[in-house]
Parts: structure tokens; C-alpha cells; sequence
């Protein structure tokens, strides 16, 4: 998608994007003269093999909590975003169309699957302030959907990030991350030394997600039981202090707590739901530095930083 996507800063002349087929051969996939001394020509693709897994798990998500799905996309100026939709479709038609009329979750919807052009779905977010429902969407319209919501609810630390993919074995790949930036201002004004009051539910959340799937691949029943039990107490405590008056700023109002006064709250309350004892073991800081493969750990940074 976007995010890999390659470019260079170029002139007058002609651009050429070629396909070579693994079989061999060779697609000319565009080509186009440019006139203007000054442009930038970027190419990426959108995968499509991964399509058909978001769906299942976009529509069996919206069929458990009951909400109406949407699918959102550019396809009437981005010619190339119609298969997203037909693939989102079809799944739809054949798997879950029935369920989720049965459920009554498309009577607004003439009973079937709606498409959202994604100008009309940033309005509709702000109208639909009841919620009931979900959107699917390519990553870019994702972050910018997501952002409007947590902007809607008056704090960009709302809403979690949750990257999914699939192992050649079958095995799912999950990565939770904040929203985007969420924590970079407030980091910056706490080095100055300056007051702070960040909503850490987005982060958490992620924590959360991430300590969950971790347990489920350990594969030991005993484990993910108590780590599920840890989440579960954490998420209820945090929401709990959000609703009680006892959150951060951006939700409560200048009256709310101070990043550090948040934490000390939900350390309390943890404290109360389930005690923590700290276990008879002593760890010995790692001091020697001659045992690490740089280079090595260098070679990793360098193949994992995409801003080259």
C-alpha cells in the first residue's frame, strides 16, 4: 500500500511502469509523458490475497457486537480500490448476508451490504453518533476514519491501532500500536519538564491486545487464563475511572488528573481488584555489553527502517 510505497523527485521526460510476470515476460502498466520540469513519481500496489481473511474477520466482528458494516473506499476516483469492494462483497453475499438479516442489522439498508465513497463516511461519522456500526477501509482511509473518532470523543489517545496478517501455517499475526500520533507533543513538553495529562487507554489497549495474543500462541491453557484475567481487570479499572470522573483532561475537563496522578489512580484500584505479590526472584542487570552482535542488531534496524 501507500506506506511502501517507492519514489523519486524527477523532471521532463517519459514514465514507464512495467510488470514482469514470475513466468516471464513483461505488462506495460502505465505509461505517461511528463511535461512539468518539477515532479515526484511514486508506485506502490495494493495485495489483494489478504482480502478475502479481512473480511471473515471484519463481518464475523460486526455480526458478534451486533453493528451494521460499511465498506469504505475511493474506488469512484481510485479505479484500482473495485476489487477491495467486489472481494468485501462477495464474501459478504455468500457467508454473512443472510445472518445479519436474520439479526435485522440491514433494515435501513435495503438488506444489503452498503458502500461508503470515503469523503461521505468521514460526514457520516460525525452524524452517527450512536455508533452501531463498522467500517472496513484501506489503511490510509483507516488511520484518517479512526482519528475523526477519537477526535469526536475529544482525545486522540482513544482509539488503539491493530495491524493483522496470517502465517504461511494458518497461524494469525497481530501487532497493536497506539494511534497515530498520539503521544509524540506530550513526550516532547514532559522533557521540558512541563505538566502533562495523556489519555493512555489507545496505548493500553494495545498492551492489552498484544499480552492476549501472546498468551494464546504460548498455547498453555493455565497461562492465558491468568494473563486474561490481568486484561480484563486492567480494561474494566481504566474504563471505570474514564466514566467516574477520575480520567484524563482531554475527557473530564480541566478538572481531570495529570498523566502521572492517572496512573497512580489505576495503580490503586488494580491494587484492590487483585492484589500483586512480587515473586522470590532476583534478576541481575546485564552489564556485559562484549556478549551483543552489534553489527548484527545494526542489520536488523537497517532492514526494518523503511524511511530510507
Amino acid at each position: 500500500g501507500e506506506y511502501s510505497a517507492g519514489w523519486k523527485h524527477v523532471g521532463r521526460g517519459v514514465l514507464r511502469t512495467i510488470f514482469e510476470p514470475t513466468e516471464g515476460g513483461s505488462v506495460v502498466v502505465d505509461e505517461r509523458k511528463l511535461t512539468d520540469k518539477d515532479n515526484v513519481v511514486v508506485s506502490y500496489h495494493n495485495p489483494l490475497d489478504n482480502v478475502q481473511d479481512l473480511s471473515h474477520h471484519f463481518f464475523s466482528r460486526c455480526l458478534e457486537a451486533n453493528i451494521t458494516p460499511f465498506v469504505v473506499t475511493k474506488k469512484t476516483v481510485f479505479k484500482w480500490q473495485e476489487g477491495f469492494w467486489q472481494i468485501m462483497k462477495k464474501v459478504f453475499d455468500e457467508d454473512y448476508k443472510d445472518k445479519f438479516i436474520e439479526k435485522g442489522l440491514l433494515e435501513n439498508c435495503q438488506n444489503e451490504l452498503q458502500h461508503l465513497i470515503s469523503d461521505a463516511a468521514t460526514m457520516q461519522i460525525i452524524r452517527w453518533t450512536k455508533g452501531g456500526f463498522g467500517m472496513a477501509a484501506h489503511n490510509y482511509d483507516g488511520d484518517m476514519l479512526t482519528d475523526e473518532i477519537a477526535q469526536v470523543h475529544r482525545s486522540p489517545g482513544f482509539i488503539t491501532s491493530n495491524l493483522l496478517g496470517k502465517r504461511e501455517d494458518g497461524v494469525m499475526i497481530k501487532e497493536y500500536e497506539a494511534s497515530h500520533g498520539t503521544v509524540a507533543d506530550m513526550w516532547e513538553a514532559h522533557l521540558r519538564g512541563e505538566e502533562t495529562s495523556l489519555n493512555p487507554l489507545g496505548m493500553v489497549e494495545a498492551l492489552i491486545g498484544a499480552m492476549n495474543h501472546a498468551a494464546t500462541l504460548h498455547g498453555d491453557s493455565e497461562t492465558k487464563s491468568s494473563v486474561m484475567v490481568f486484561t480484563e481487570t486492567m480494561r474494566a479499572v481504566i474504563h471505570h475511572l474514564m466514566v467516574s470522573g477520575e480520567g484524563t483532561r482531554d475527557l473530564c475537563g480541566p478538572d481531570g488528573l495529570t498523566t502521572e496522578q492517572f496512573v497512580d489512580c489505576v495503580a490503586e484500584a488494580l491494587e484492590v481488584r487483585m492484589p500483586i505479590t512480587t515473586p522470590d526472584v532476583h534478576v541481575k542487570a546485564f552489564e556485559d555489553e562484549s556478549q551483543i552482535d552489534m553489527e548484527a542488531v545494526k542489520a536488523m534496524f537497517d532492514d526494518l527502517d523503511r524511511d530510507q
